[in-house]
């Protein structure tokens, strides 16, 4: 008697793991996780051949149940080596809900150590792992158990050094992956091939709506690649893209997806270098966003030209109500312009302007124009490290009149600070 060939999960975990080969005999850059076709096994019994033609055998009552005991003892037997990762027979049949069989196989099958923490708190709703070192296998495996986990909502993979291999496994997983909610994969070092593949999964997924790309060398083809994806997604509300290499060209590409968005809330760009040129498309596709919130363009180069920019911006949008543009080269000039969109705007409360070249004139100017507007919704103005005289705290007095909630956070006075030093 002839048994079929068993299908085992390290089989279905090869056909995962490794990449396909197409007809050409090239391997492809981005295997999705769990989208690749698995096996099916034999048939049960094997086909034998009579006088030439081959033939079904049908074996009696006594060799079933020869056989039923034969393969229920071979289970046996390999279900007893349980404590060397081996998995208990109701979990190899039962449905995982955590993915921590798959993770053990995977983590067999790409020769990375388990990590204890994850399989403790595989069924909690927020996972926090970051700085484990996982590596771009470590990730691979991880995210072979994420893609039928329905427990973690919230997951923070921060600094585990990734790269882009890891950041397109993570990507794959979350195009299948329908229960994670919120994902960190901040300092990472994905680059633009991470960018490609996370963009592909923002084009497909339908849940995330909070995702951070801060410090993973993100330069403007990454830009380029992100572009249509927050183009076409209207589900995502918050993207963390500080500390990465933006330039003048990037300004430009985000500037125009901005404009078309039509979901985000909170966008974060600070320490980049996005300057000139980059800042002015930049403000202008703010000034046609209708659903941003909250911008972070701290530690960039927006110079006078940007806040010339930004007075238009703010002229038009009416939605944008947190805004940080400290430390950006702001001259007194440009902070001149940047009040005239303030005499207008009635949604800004916001407003960071620290550590910028515009002097205690520029605070003056702006704290004026606040108090010029009967329908400005200012509540919190940031001056610091910049130096203020007698003429703008008595205008700061005259204002809390009208503005009584109204809350200014500067330098120090300028007699006081001579004084001291």
């Amino acid at each position: 008697m002839v048994v079929g060939k068993k299908v085992t999960k390290e089989s279905i975990l090869l056909s995962v793991c490794e990449d396909d080969e197409d007809e050409g005999g090239k391997k492809e850059d981005l295997g999705g996780i769990a989208s690749r076709p698995v096996s099916r096994p034999r048939s049960l019994y094997s086909r034998g051949s009579v006088d030439g033609q081959r033939v079904s055998r049908s074996p009696s009552q006594h060799q079933k149940t020869r056989m039923a005991r034969q393969d229920e003892d071979h289970m046996n037997e390999e279900d007893e080596v349980d404590e060397g990762g081996g998995i208990h027979p109701d979990e190899r049949r039962a449905y995982d809900p955590t993915g921590q069989s798959s993770y053990r196989e995977a983590c067999k099958m790409l020769n990375v150590i388990p990590v204890s923490y994850f399989l403790r708190n595989m069924n909690q709703s927020e996972l926090n792992m970051m700085h484990y070192g996982l590596g771009s296998q470590g990730t691979k495996a991880l995210a072979i158990s994420l893609v039928t986990n329905t427990s973690i909502l919230k997951l923070n993979l921060r600094d585990n050094w990734m790269e882009g291999i890891g950041g397109a496994a993570i990507a794959d997983m979350l195009k299948e992956n329908c229960y994670i909610t919120e994902i960190d994969l901040s300092e990472n070092r994905m680059g633009e091939y991470g960018a490609r593949a996370l963009s592909s999964m923002l084009l497909e997924n339908s849940t995330l709506f909070s995702l951070n790309l801060s410090g993973n060398h993100l330069d403007e083809r990454a830009a380029r690649h992100l572009s249509p994806a927050l183009i076409s997604n209207q589900k995502l509300q918050h993207l963390d893209l500080s500390h990465n290499r933006f330039g003048e060209i990037a300004g430009d590409i985000l500037g125009a997806a901005i404009a078309e968005n039509t979901g985000m809330k909170s966008l974060n760009l600070a320490w980049n270098c996005i300057r000139g040129k980059g800042a002015i498309a930049f403000a202008k596709g703010l000034e046609g966003n209708i659903f941003l919130r909250t911008l972070d363009l701290s530690y960039n180069g927006l110079g006078k030209e940007g806040a010339v920019a930004l007075e238009e911006a703010l002229k038009h949008n009416n939605t944008l109500e947190d805004l940080n543009i400290s430390n950006n080269r702001i001259p007194l000039e440009g902070a001149i312009h940047f009040t005239l969109g303030l005499k207008v705007n009635t949604t800004l409360r916001i407003l960071k302007m620290s550590r910028n070249p515009m002097q205690s004139a520029g605070c003056f100017a702006i704290l004026k124009s606040v108090q010029a507007n009967p329908e400005s919704a200012v509540e919190f103005l940031d001056f610091s490290d910049i130096c203020v005289n007698q003429e703008f705290e008595d205008l700061f007095e005259s204002t809390k009149e009208t503005l009584p909630n109204l809350q200014v956070k500067h330098g120090g006075k300028m007699n006081a600070v001579l004084k001291k030093s």
